[in-house]
Parts: structure tokens; C-alpha cells; sequence
């Protein structure tokens, strides 16, 4: 029997997926590959060294740059062995974090030669709604999936390294001409796409979507990171890219524009953006008088 390789993104969905019963190794990736320095294609040793500070950076020191680098350097040892698979099945879901994970997995495969490969992408499950991924799916729903695979193609593959092309560079021309694509063979791209873009920063304020999706939630009088949390993840569209993590980075540097726009009161002046010895209900945020971007920030919210 040919050995089976899963391979997904986030550790909730490896963990279910683990416990779904399905035949064969669960590997969870981990990058943020929409974000960050970083190469098209098969990575060199300095654009991993460049990546690990990245995500140290984007931790605030919450993970180790050496421990970073050697999950790396770990993962793209699993896909330069995945054709001693038999049977390699992506799992990924329609957001902005899991198809440019997608774009890229599909061109170091095909780097490496593994083209027989294939693909589960959810974007909808009965019953759930709002879908923001596969998350959201216990083990039993999970394994209900499983038929429903399908073999990624040459034109999937050949699309593929032109969008991870396009999230590596961050070439808003690139981008804006996947959006063009007629019949795109990752259909779930164009929607990636537009929500990558409508995070660059407005050329009037310099905030993205979610920024300003965060203020209109501290201006409507939510203070703990937990309502604003909430707020921002009923205000955003499906399906939702960004973790915890993500919005503490932006609220962060909310904090530390200048001038700041909001203050973050508690244990310190900046929400901690990995595992931390303080709670989070330890903290309220203030926005501060800005009327010019608190303006844009409501008027924005619902764009």
C-alpha cells in the first residue's frame, strides 16, 4: 500500500485531520507567505535566514530565530522527500494565508519533480456560517471530505508558480492581473488576491483594511483585546485570513505610529505577540484624538 501524505496549514486542522482516521502522516506548514522577504519558488539559504528574522521580528521575539530557521529548513526537507509518497493530499481552504501557502507548496513540489499530487480546497461546509476554513471542522467533517479530492493539473501547477511569483515579489501589477484571469485554474486566487490588496496601505492615511477595521471597533467602544478581536472578525469579510497574532502586530504599530493613534495600557505598552507570562485581559487600548484617521477608519470599515 503506497504510503499517504497530508499536508495542510494551521495545528488545529493537522491535529483533526490526525484524529479523522484517514490513512497515512499529517504535516502542518507553517509560514505566513503572503508577507515577508522571500524568493518565488524553491527557497535559498539566505532567504530562509531572511525569513527566520521576519517571523522573529513579526513574534516580537516570541519564537527563537534559530528554533524558526530549523523548522524551515525541516519542512522543505519533507517536500524535497515527499516522492518517496505514494500519495500526497494538499488540504487547504479559500483564504488569503492558505492559497498563497498553496501557490508555494505546489511550485516546490513541482521543483522537486512530484506532480502527482491532489487537492482538497474547502469553501463552504453545510451548516457553518460564516466559513472562514478548515478550522472550523471537527475530525469527523474532515474525513466526510476525503472523497472529494481531486489531481492537481498541469495548468493548476503552471498558475501556481505564477501567483506564488506574484505574493513573493508583491508586485501589485502581477496581482492585479491575476484578478483579470478568466477561469483561473486555483479558482479560490482572485478573492486572495483582492483581500492581499485592500491590506496595503491607502495612500491618504496608510492604513489597511484590517487597521481600520480596528479602529472603527476602539472608536465603537471596545477596549479589551478580546471584544476588539471579536469586533474585527465579524467585521471582516470570509473568509478570515489573520490569527491573533496578526491583529496584535497591527494594533502594535498602531501604538507606535507616529502620531500613535491609539495608547495600550497594562502590564506593558505593547500587546505581547506570541505566547506571554501576561493575560490579555491585563490590557485595554484608548484611541487617541486623531480626527482625520478616525474619520477614514469608520467610513472605511464596511469598504
Amino acid at each position: 500500500m503506497s504510503k499517504v501524505f497530508h499536508i495542510t496549514s494551521g495545528d488545529i486542522v493537522g491535529g483533526h485531520l490526525t484524529k479523522a482516521g484517514l490513512p497515512g502522516e499529517v504535516f502542518v506548514w507553517h509560514d505566513i507567505l503572503y508577507d515577508g522577504p522571500r524568493q518565488p519558488g524553491w527557497p535559498s539559504d539566505n532567504t530562509l535566514s531572511a525569513r527566520a528574522l521576519f517571523l522573529e521580528e513579526f513574534t516580537a521575539g516570541g519564537l527563537d530565530r534559530d528554533h524558526i530557521l530549523n523548522t524551515l529548513h525541516t519542512q522543505y526537507q519533507k517536500l524535497a522527500e515527499a516522492a518517496s509518497h505514494g500519495h500526497i493530499v494538499l488540504w487547504f481552504d479559500a483564504c488569503l494565508f492558505c492559497q498563497s501557502m498553496l501557490a508555494h507548496i505546489l511550485t516546490c513540489l513541482s521543483f522537486k519533480g512530484v506532480r502527482k499530487i491532489e487537492l482538497l480546497c474547502v469553501a463552504a461546509f453545510p451548516g457553518i456560517e460564516p466559513f472562514h476554513g478548515l478550522g472550523q471542522l471537527q475530525p469527523e467533517q474532515l474525513g466526510s471530505l476525503y472523497n472529494n479530492r481531486c489531481p492537481v493539473t498541469d495548468e493548476q501547477f503552471k498558475f501556481a508558480a505564477l501567483v506564488d511569483k506574484a505574493f513573493a515579489t508583491q508586485d501589485t501589477v502581477l496581482l492585479s492581473e491575476l484578478l483579470e484571469t478568466t477561469e483561473p485554474p486555483l479558482p479560490w486566487v482572485p478573492a486572495a488576491v483582492t483581500r492581499w490588496l485592500q491590506e496595503q496601505p491607502d495612500v491618504t492615511t496608510g492604513l489597511g483594511r484590517l487597521e481600520r477595521l480596528a479602529l472603527a471597533a476602539i472608536h465603537a467602544g471596545c477596549e479589551t483585546p478580546g471584544k476588539i478581536f471579536e469586533s474585527v472578525a465579524a467585521a471582516d469579510m470570509p473568509p478570515q485570513f489573520w490569527g491573533d497574532t496578526t491583529l496584535w502586530v497591527k494594533l502594535n504599530g498602531l501604538a507606535d505610529r507616529v502620531p500613535p493613534l491609539l495608547r495600550i495600557e497594562g502590564p506593558t505598552d505593547r500587546l505581547p505577540q506570541w505566547e506571554s507570562q501576561f493575560s490579555l485581559k491585563e490590557f485595554k487600548i484608548k484611541a487617541l484624538p486623531n480626527k482625520a484617521n478616525s474619520a477614514d477608519a469608520k467610513s472605511h470599515a464596511a469598504d
